[in-house]
């Protein structure tokens, strides 16, 4: 059993979707952001960043609890527990680890700020908003190219695809027109049709 400590973000939906896809037992709490929940004293002691999501597995390696905090941690332990979507030879697993690097260190973050200045500051800044606005064109543009001869971003469907899709769902918060990167509209389009994805983006909490 994998307790999972989540809300509906897209970090959130990263790890639901690996759970989902990996097809292991798990329950969820719900750690409601919009309340500070994440800031209680029990929740820093297994997310020290104070930050969704994070796990604990009842049943790791060595037999005892294990928790794990930060999203792209979460997906390489899964991957490494469950032997699913995160290669096995040094060459593959190079490259998943690269995009999942680019998500964690550029997409998740350019995106985010671009959200914050777009929707949720208390006073419009035009600078932050257009800096950040326009970074994420360019890491679409990024992203388009990757898709422009392949389904997805390694060789094979992997945990650095369950990174990236949860952002690319709020588009339309990031004043991006998908008509623009065609590339990736196929590559949201065909992710979308995974059972997997569909039941962990359905969660409501």
């Amino acid at each position: 059993m994998i307790d999972l400590y989540y809300w509906g973000t897209p970090n959130g939906h990263k790890i639901s979707i690996a759970l989902e896809e990996m097809e292991l037992e798990y329950r969820i709490f719900a750690i409601n952001i919009l309340k500070d929940e994440q800031f209680a004293p029990e929740f820093l002691k297994i997310s020290p960043n104070n930050k969704i999501p994070a796990i604990v597995d009842y049943d790791s390696a060595d037999g005892h609890p294990i928790s794990v905090f930060e999203s792209g941690a979460i997906l390489q332990y899964l991957g490494r527990k469950t032997g699913k979507y995160y290669p096995q030879q040094e060459r593959q697993r190079v490259t998943v680890e690269e995009w999942l690097m680019w998500q964690m260190g550029g997409l998740g973050p350019m995106l985010g700020q671009n959200h914050h200045f777009s929707k949720f500051a208390p006073e419009r800044i035009e600078y932050a908003t257009k800096r950040y606005q326009q970074e994420t064109l360019r890491l679409y543009g990024v992203l388009n190219r990757r898709l422009s001869d392949r389904d997805y971003v390694g060789d094979e469907y992997s945990i650095a695809d369950m990174a990236i899709l949860p952002w690319l769902l709020r588009h339309e918060w990031q004043a991006v027109d998908l008509n623009d990167f065609s590339y990736v509209k196929m590559y949201i389009d065909n992710l979308l049709t995974r059972p997997a994805i569909k039941k962990a983006l359905a969660i409501t909490v």
